[in-house]
């Protein structure tokens, strides 16, 4: 969400393509030579091919710099960057252990209750964590809508559309309205939205070997803190749970 973001904000035209096999960790051809993890997002932009959200982002800002995405100094750049990193690597497992459990049904009774009551614990703290970053700034990025906004936004939207949204009156939440009116936003929330509300039946496809879940760096960690270790082991017997790829 992130990088289309992006590409929308910087009115570049793209082709999303889901790669096939992706679901199990089988995908090829372009998109594996151009992310040899075989990971999502990935770039192909004539002869370049680039993989991971944050060197896309630091390839469009390079080779595209009007609209900037970055604030203009060296400072504020390093701000934003930071938030980047929180969000990857602390705030979306949440979003992701979340769904593990409630819509992979990855666990059930006691445990259930435990994994999803440390995602929601997690993503309120951090909620508040990003509510004190903005601070009394309009836009996480300063006076500009940019990075820093494109990299919060869809954990956010994420964590609201699962009921877990920030606090009624607190800044977050009015910067969350106001991210979602810019167009590059809004368009790919409600992609978003509408691939939720209508997700087939995960747990049966798990079952069946349709879908063979990444665990992976920080999701890996989220699941092994907040007690699931239990899951992994699971997932690793029954073939289930996928680690990432090495490249050929």
């Amino acid at each position: 969400m992130k990088t289309k973001m992006a590409l929308l904000f910087k009115n570049l035209e793209f082709n999303a393509v889901t790669p096939e096999g992706l679901a199990v960790g089988a995908a090829g051809g372009e998109f594996l030579d151009a992310s040899p993890r075989a990971e999502i997002p990935a770039l192909i932009d004539g002869d370049v091919q680039l993989f991971d959200s944050t060197i896309i982002l630091e390839y469009l800002e390079d080779k595209w710099p009007s609209p900037a995405l970055l604030p203009k100094t060296p400072a504020e750049r390093a701000r934003v960057r930071m938030i980047e990193d929180v969000m990857d690597t602390l705030y979306e497992p949440n979003n992701w252990g979340h769904m593990e459990v409630t819509r992979f049904k990855r666990a059930s009774g006691p445990l259930a209750d435990k994994l999803v009551a440390a995602a929601q614990s997690n993503i309120s703290q951090l909620q508040g964590w990003l509510d004190s970053q903005l601070g009394d700034r309009t836009w996480f990025n300063g006076e500009q809508f940019g990075w820093g906004d494109i990299c919060v936004a869809p954990y956010v939207n994420r964590s609201a559309v699962a009921g877990m949204e920030p606090a009624g009156k607190s800044g977050l939440a009015a910067w969350l309205e106001r991210a979602n009116q810019q167009e590059c936003v809004s368009k790919v929330i409600t992609q978003m939205k509408e691939v939720v509300a209508n997700l087939p039946d995960m747990a049966a496809l798990i079952a069946e070997g349709k879908i063979i879940r990444q665990y992976r760096d920080h999701r890996l960690e989220w699941m092994i803190r907040s007690g699931g270790i239990s899951v992994i082991q699971e997932g690793m017997d029954k073939g289930t749970i996928r680690f990432s790829r090495l490249p050929d």
